[in-house]
Parts: structure tokens; sequence; C-alpha cells
């Protein structure tokens, strides 16, 4: 009498159920890494949004604030002064914090330019005061930041016609520098930029329509005035 074996092996349902099991974990996994991927990539651009933001607000409140109201008067020919703005060009002198290796005043050109598909902002860097003989002089242009859609400036001061102050979308043949500075930004990717407003600390002699100074109270009720209008 004979005895057949059972059989050990698997069927082919249970392969077949096998394989399918197998086939959601993988489609569960690579999903999940999807998502942590995307959910890295979205914290990195986050992270570069907010570095790049403080860039730009710090390199404006570290040299912009303490922008000098000097004239550019070493050539006999041609005397301007020194702080000259448009609504997308900046120009003033200002001074490097004494931990950087610079030393003197220097002049910040500011401006909005086209490089390829893009537009970013480029500030240009030179000594302001003429070179003694032997000395060397380099242009430094450091981008400030890239991929901008639109970049407006704006200033409020005083003037002889409106003592109280208004905002100005150029800052032109003056002889004194604007209180306040306005600086729009809009980038390509639409992220949200707050609207930034810079206090210069030195502005020159700032007078009223009767040739008369400005008290410090009356500077200040102006610029407070400026800063509700806008809130």
């Amino acid at each position: 009498m004979s005895h057949h074996k059972a059989s050990t092996g698997f069927t082919l349902i249970e392969v077949l159920i096998a394989m399918t099991l197998l086939g959601i974990m993988v489609v569960l996994l690579f999903s999940s890494m999807k998502i942590c991927a995307d959910s890295w990539l979205k914290g990195e651009n986050k992270i570069t949004e907010v570095n790049d933001v403080a860039v730009v607000y710090q390199f404006f409140q570290h040299h912009l604030t303490t922008a000098k109201p000097l004239w550019d008067d070493f050539s006999e020919e041609n005397k301007v002064f020194a702080f000259q703005g448009k609504n997308k060009e900046l120009q003033f002198v200002s001074s490097f914090p004494a931990s950087a290796k610079k030393s003197g005043l220097q002049l910040f050109s500011l401006k909005l330019i086209n490089d390829g598909d893009e537009q970013l902002i480029q500030v240009s860097i030179k000594p302001f005061y003429p070179l003694a003989k032997g000395e060397e002089w380099h242009l430094e242009e450091v981008t400030l930041l890239r991929h901008v859609r639109n970049f407006s400036l704006s200033y409020f001061g005083l003037d002889d016609t409106q003592p109280e102050g208004f905002w100005q979308e150029d800052w032109l043949e003056k002889e004194t520098q604007p209180r306040l500075v306005k600086i729009k930004i809009e980038r390509d990717d639409d992220s949200y930029w707050p609207e930034m407003i810079v206090e210069l600390k030195s502005v020159g002699m700032s007078t009223t329509s009767d040739g008369q100074g400005l008290t410090d109270e009356e500077q200040a009720a102006a610029e407070a005035a400026a800063i509700e209008d806008q809130q």
C-alpha cells in the first residue's frame, strides 16, 4: 500500500496574493518617500526665502541708515550731492562695519538689471574719496537678490513747497538726504516680501519754505505722519 507525501509548495493564489501585497507596500513606500522629499524641498525653499529677506533687510539697515550727506566735489567742473535716488536706482555714501576688511567711505550704487531671462538687484561699490598715487582701485559688483519681478523705491523728505514732507518717486539734484526710503520688492515666485521703510540717521540741513531750520521734534512728527499714512 503506497503513501503520497503531502505537497509543501505555494499555490498560485498564494503567490498572487503575496505579489499584490508586495506591490502595495512598494507603492506606499515610494509615496511616503515622495511626500518626505516634497516637504524637505518646501522647507529648504522657505529657509532660502527667509535668508534672502534677512540679507536684503540687513543690507539696507547696515548701510542705507548710515548714509552720509556728502558732496562729490573732487572735480572742479562737477559738484554733485552724493545721494541720488530714482524709482529703480539708488546711489549713496556709507561705510562698512568695523569688523569688515574695507575701511573708509564707499560709494554704493544699486539698480535693477536684466541678466538673461531674469532680473536681479546689483550693488556696485567703490571708494568715495580719490585714491592716492600708487593705490589700486577695483570696482566690486555684488548681486543682492535674484529672480526679481519688480523693484521700486520712493523717498520721503521735506521740501520748500511742502515743508510737512511727502513721498516722491525720485530724489535728484537736492542738497539733503531724504528722511525715509521705502523699498518694495516682488519675486518671480510670488513669495511675500514685506514693504521696508528705512530711516536715514543723517539728513543734512533741512529747511522750511521761509528758510528756517526744522527742529528735531518737527522732523520726527513729519516722519511719524508719513509712516502712519502707509499703514
